[in-house]
């Protein structure tokens, strides 16, 4: 079958052949030419070429699904359509060839075009892709087409289109586009037309130079297009400008010249008169471009009159794309009064042979005297022939330097093109004139539209040779000036105007505005912001832009510009170096810029003072605050090069500007000051002493001159904090006034509510403690930070909670035990609810464990406590601590940010670890302990952490809660703590330094958690099939139950499902692999779910899930099937429901747990009576919703069977359930419930005994309402409906 498939495969597609005969080869070099196309271009060629045999051999798309498949693959190719262009022909050709054949088969008809509009897409999508130039290529050309598509064209355009969305399209505006490109290449026949027009016969009134009405048609069609909004308007345009120049059409030509003339002097201001003048324009601009210059000068003078004055209009101000035809229009009315020549004084580029290149290029170097051969630009070159220059082309000079101007990109980018093709053609003395005129547009008093038009136009000039040699040092400057006013676009422009510099001088004649231009570009692309930049002094920084302006696309266009004049000029000093470290793809980070590029590029010689400059000047005061920072860590980083530079100079100049009235300022300064002196501690650089008493004096400066107040303040307090910090660092001599000033700032910092200048503050604290109280802080320190513990301020709860943690041995030494247990009544939520935090309790938490650590690492290094004491730490730490860090795995807060308690759960889970090896150390048991089983986990209570086993200081019970409180957070419904749970126990499991013992089923858990890195915890399908194999394991079955009930009962769709996928999958198991051999997995399963619905009683957030755990189990008939234990189950159960559902408004609860009582009713044990009577009595529920719920229920067990009903009273039970209204009114819902009970035999007094006296009571409280709605009132208000 393969052999048949490739034989006509090679008949049919003599492309695919070589494919499919090399199938094993990658050696490109020695492929054929389709091959190559076929692998590296277009891929998906086979499904194309299949879907395109099928619509040639049904003759037209026999599926319309295929269309939109082969139009999906081209629009992937929109960007890079050369890749398809070399199979256009293998495509377009066979769709045209039915589209020929067909229409002469059928004619105009309805059904042709039926069979030509989705071909038709086919073909546009094409042209959409590759431009039409390349398609209609492969159009077919005969001269009997002419007629015919004529004909297809009148049929398309008398047909309405149904829709103009292109997701929605029939193929209307497709047809007519391919007829009108078809069209466009069959009015190019070379005979007269009027040969061709087979209407001519029955025609003799049809005048000399008369157009044939087949032209007739044509154009009527044409003019109506051209007031279309679609691609019809420019295609028809294109059409008019072929047909209309033909030498047989000189009435035609004139006639539609004159309709041109009314279009234009009309003054309707309609939509479609609007369209119809955007129409008229592109199509004249296309007739300029295609006819004769002895055709087109007759009519200058009236086109130009018109558009003149079309131009000074308003409809021109208000419309973009009018201004910018007209400008086009403009410059092909002057190219046509200026004939063609080839000035002989333009600039000679050079040559398109590399080799010639390189050879004229050693020739020059070898003789630069001969500056004529090499420029063209000698004094007799510069003679030129007298050329007459019409009036009226000054007046379209005038234009397009005013189209430079316009505020709309696309109007400036075809003006400039007008200015390089009118140059052109000009004498150099015009040129000269031309180029001062754009040269005016860079001056101050213009906007920033004519900076960007004026680059274009210079680019434009520099590309065609018109921008002499001799200019360059006028254009130059201007160039420069540009990324250092203006912003992203206007950068990225003055980029452009430097790469066609690159492309278009030798080296030669670049020589002397290299060294201008190459410090300039690498700025740009190492600091380049896409923003501001602020004005340098001379044309050094031209290149320098490059590397620091902040957006990455001026990054990289300047990298660009900077490469095209490495590789073209040469002899950039370095720069082959430079090309490689500032590529395309190191330059899209800013961070990577500035501190990996720019720093690399600055150790070349002329980069490194350009780069300070520009970030001491320009970034550092930016007014985007991440800038800054990372701008005065890029400042840094130089430091290294020339550090007496910078601690002379670049620090001088920060000091005073630490104090500036700009914001901006002030906040840059301080944090390059802080970094820079840091910065000179780390390359060895001592700073004087005078200078260290001016960096020291620089908080006090900005505290006294009251910075910290209005807007701005919280940023400067986070720099100062940064400041503190890094002259902590450097240990920098600091007078004891200015010592106790910084520590008030520190203490000032911690209390403020915004958690950066806390956590900035804390970082600093940590290192200005040890650097300058290396003997002890200030006696009152550590007391008035655990007053502040219980402070109501929660912000500054938190501030002092973080500055305990890092306070060093000295400060804590003394009062560690009171520090201990402040922190752990920290750690635990406030009884208060107003007082509460949870910011603050991890804070705490963190506080807590590194004090912890602070204790005992700093007893091996300077002892300090009595053996005693360190005992009694070490206790703490086993009976506090943990324990609080226990109890922190159970805080579940949540507020209007979520679950805001994971916060603490994740610090209590980091807090453990921690600990764990703090007390695993101590007793150095890696070696000599191993862990051994018990039959049952004991309970862990804060006596019996030291009374069992109570020589060591990890146990058995510590180590079985430690690994369940973590494994339970592992299984629970957020992605981020079951990714950190299982980190954690992975690295307590398999830690090198410190052996954690006692970890029961040790051995499981290391397969269920292997020691590899980059496991995906967080993605729900990989860690719970895992985890749940642990149920095996009485240690920790009843935590791991605890949190996949969350999991299961959960609102989150995938995560329910994936649970419960795993939990199933576990439950069908064999057991023989079972750690309790003895017990089913369904029992210990039940077990467990009894004892969290007892551990959790009332607590919603996990009996709720719990409850609705239960019902998915019950409705795949699991723990229903337990034999005898079944019945104990279910009693157990039922008392917890009959606990749960009493007196609850939580709708999700009722109905699972009504739910259940369904399913237990239809379990042929003892229990199923209670249950039973337990849906009775939800019949007389106070909500509707629930009586109905239980009345399914009642309905669905007794249509099972069983012996809750006699068989006689059955048909009479269910008569009663299914014709009663139990959303109706309640004393009517209560009065079947009683006829219910006495056909069930069951005691109504007894059951009814709490709901009869509740209906007392409310019967006493208010009068009975019959309105449905009214019952609700009490659920809407509960449930925040």
């Amino acid at each position: 079958m393969a052999t048949v498939v490739e034989a006509a495969a090679k008949e049919e597609d003599p492309v695919a052949s070589p494919i499919i005969e090399g199938g094993g080869e990658d050696d490109d070099e020695h492929d054929s030419k389709e091959r190559v196309l076929q692998k590296y271009f277009l891929q998906e060629w086979q499904l194309v070429k299949s879907l395109l045999d099928g619509i040639v051999s049904h003759g037209r798309v026999p599926d319309s699904s295929s269309v939109h498949r082969i139009r999906s693959i081209m629009d992937k190719y929109q960007e890079q359509g050369q890749l398809i262009e070399p199979y256009l022909e293998s495509i377009v050709s066979p769709l045209m060839f039915i589209i020929r054949s067909r229409t002469i088969e059928l004619g105009a008809s309805d059904e042709i075009l039926a069979i030509i509009k989705p071909i038709c897409i086919i073909i546009y999508s094409l042209v959409t892709v590759c431009g039409y130039k390349a398609v209609i290529k492969f159009f077919p050309h005969q001269v009997s087409d002419l007629e015919l598509a004529v004909s297809l064209l009148e049929k398309c355009h008398d047909t309405n289109s149904v829709t103009s969305l292109r997701h929605e399209s029939t193929g209307e505006m497709e047809a007519k586009c391919v007829i009108l490109l078809w069209l466009s290449i069959l009015v190019l026949v070379p005979f007269d037309i009027a040969s061709v027009d087979s209407s001519i016969a029955s025609n003799n009134e049809l005048g000399e130079l008369e157009p044939a009405p087949l032209v007739s048609r044509v154009l009527a069609f044409c003019k109506d297009y051209l007031s279309s909004a679609g691609p019809m308007r420019t295609i028809s345009g294109l059409l008019l400008s072929r047909l209309l120049t033909r030498p047989d059409m000189p009435k035609a030509f004139i006639r539609f010249i004159d309709w041109t003339h009314e279009v234009l002097s009309s003054s309707k201001d309609d939509v479609m008169g609007h369209f119809q003048l955007l129409g008229v324009v592109e199509a004249l601009a296309a007739l300029f471009k295609a006819g004769s210059r002895n055709l087109l000068l007759d009519i200058v003078a009236s086109v130009w009159n018109d558009i003149s004055s079309l131009g000074k209009s308003g409809t021109a101000a208000r419309s973009p794309l009018l201004r910018k035809f007209l400008v086009k229009l403009s410059q092909r009315i002057g190219l046509t009064c200026l004939p063609y020549r080839l000035p002989s004084w333009r600039y000679m580029s050079r040559t398109r042979s590399l080799g010639e290149n390189v050879s004229s290029a050693s020739q020059k170097l070898d003789q630069p005297d001969a500056d004529c051969a090499t420029s063209g630009v000698n004094s007799q070159c510069m003679q030129d022939d007298d050329v007459d220059v019409p009036e009226i082309v000054e007046e379209i000079i005038e234009v397009l330097l005013s189209g430079l101007r316009d505020t709309d990109t696309v109007v400036r980018w075809s003006a400039a093109k007008g200015i390089g093709r009118i140059t052109f053609r000009l004498t150099s003395v015009l040129a000269e004139e031309v180029l001062s005129s754009v040269l005016e547009l860079f001056s101050p008093g213009e906007g920033d539209g004519s900076w960007h038009g004026g680059c274009l136009a210079l680019a434009e000039l520099a590309r065609r040779g018109l921008l002499l040699p001799n200019s360059l040092p006028k254009v130059v400057p201007v160039v420069v000036k540009v990324p250092i006013v203006l912003d992203l676009m206007y950068v990225m422009l003055a980029a452009y105007v430097c790469w066609a510099f690159g492309r278009a001088y030798y080296h030669a004649d670049m020589r002397n505005i290299l060294d201008q231009l190459a410090p300039h570009l690498l700025t740009v692309a190492s600091y380049d912001r896409e923003g501001e930049t602020q004005q340098f002094s001379g044309y050094y920084l031209l290149f320098q832009f490059l590397l620091i302006y902040w957006k990455v696309n001026c990054r990289r266009a300047s990298a660009a510009a900077f490469q095209e004049n490495v590789g073209r000029q040469g002899s950039y000093p370095h720069g082959i170096d430079i090309v490689n470290t500032a590529d395309y793809f190191s330059l899209s980070s800013r961070v990577n810029s500035y501190l990996h590029v720019a720093v690399c590029i600055a150790q070349y010689e002329g980069y490194l003072h350009p780069f300070a400059e520009e970030l001491l000047n320009s970034k550092i005061c930016h007014w985007d605050k991440s800038l800054r920072e990372i701008a005065a860590e890029a400042l840094s980083a130089l430091v290294k090069y020339d550090p007496e530079y910078f601690a002379s100079y670049i620090l001088e100049k920060l000091i005073p500007c630490t104090l500036s009235s700009d914001l901006c300022m002030r906040h840059g300064a301080t944090l390059a000051a802080a970094e820079l002196v840091l910065s000179l501690y780390q390359c060895h650089y001592s700073l004087p002493d005078d200078k260290q008493r001016k960096v020291a004096g620089i908080v006090p400066a900005i505290e006294k001159a009251r910075l910290y107040r209005g807007k701005g303040g919280e940023i400067m307090r986070a720099a100062v904090s940064r400041f503190i910090e890094c002259i902590s660092l450097s240990h920098l001599l600091v007078p004891k006034k200015i010592i106790r000033s910084l520590f008030d700032t520190l203490s000032e910092n911690l209390r403020h509510p915004n958690s950066q200048i806390q956590n900035a503050a804390v970082k600093a604290l940590k290192h200005f403690t040890v650097a300058y109280f290396g003997d002890g802080g200030p006696s009152d320190a550590t007391t008035t930070y655990l007053d502040q513990l219980s402070n109501p301020n929660v912000a500054v709860r938190r501030g002092s909670a973080l500055a305990i943690g890092v306070l060093p041995y000295q400060f804590l030494a003394t009062k560690w035990k009171d520090v201990i247990m402040k922190l752990c009544g920290a750690c635990a939520i406030e009884d208060n609810p107003e007082d509460r935090d949870v910011e603050a309790r991890v804070n705490a938490l963190k506080g807590l464990v590194s004090v912890c650590e602070t204790l005992t690492q700093e007893r091996e290094q300077a002892p300090a406590l009595a053996e005693e004491d360190l005992r009694s730490l070490y206790l703490l730490i086993k009976k506090e601590v943990m324990m609080s860090l226990f109890n922190a795995l159970d805080d579940y807060s949540v507020d209007n940010r979520g679950d805001v308690g994971s916060w603490v759960r994740e610090a209590a889970m980091d807090g453990l670890e921690r600990c764990t090896y703090i007390l695993c150390k101590r007793e150095s048991l890696s070696s000599s302990v191993r862990p051994c089983g018990f039959e049952h986990s004991p309970n862990l209570s804060n006596d019996e952490l030291v009374e069992n086993e109570g020589t060591l200081l990890f146990d058995t019970n510590l180590a079985t809660t430690l690994v369940a409180g973590i494994v339970k957070q592992a299984v629970e419904k957020m992605d981020k703590l079951r990714e950190a749970a299982a980190t954690v126990l992975q690295r307590v499991l398999y830690n090198r330094e410190i052996f954690v013992p006692f970890i029961p089923h040790r051995e499981k858990l290391e397969e269920i958690i292997p020691n590899k890195k980059g496991l995906k915890w967080g993605v729900p399908t990989f860690s719970y099939p895992r985890f749940v194999q642990l149920l095996q394991a009485s240690y920790y079955s009843r935590s791991l139950v605890s949190g996949l009930v969350i999991s299961i009962g959960g609102l989150q769709d995938s995560l329910r499902k994936a649970s419960t996928s795993a939990l199933l999958e576990y439950l069908q198991g064999e057991d023989n692999e079972s750690l309790n051999r003895n017990k089913s997995r369904e029992y210990t399963l039940s077990c467990d779910v009894l004892w969290v619905l007892e551990q959790y009683r009332k607590c919603d957030r996990v009996i709720t899930p719990t409850l609705k755990t239960i019902e998915i189990l019950f409705s795949k008939r699991i723990l229903l099937n337990m034999e005898a234990h079944t019945s104990t189950f279910c009693n157990g159960l039922l008392d917890s429901l009959a606990i749960e559902l009493k007196g609850s408004k939580d709708f999700t609860k009722l109905y699972s747990g009504i739910a259940i009582l369904g399913f237990i009713a239809s379990v042929s044990e003892p229990a199923n009576s209670r249950a039973f009577s337990h849906l009775l009595i939800f019949l007389g529920h106070r909500y509707p919703k629930i009586r109905k719920a239980s009345a399914e229920q009642i309905y669905l067990v007794l249509l099972q069977g069983g012996d809750l009903v006699s068989e006689d009273k059955m048909e009479k039970a269910l008569e009663i359930i299914s014709e009663t209204c139990w959303e109706g009114d309640l004393e009517t819902a209560k009065q079947q419930r009683l006829q219910l009970f006495e056909i069930a035999g069951l005691e109504m007094a007894i059951n009814l005994k709490t709901k009869t006296a509740l209906s007392k009571n409310e019967g006493r409280k208010r009068p009975t309402s019959t309105d449905e709605n009214a019952s609700y009132s009490s659920l809407v208000e509960s449930s925040g409906f």
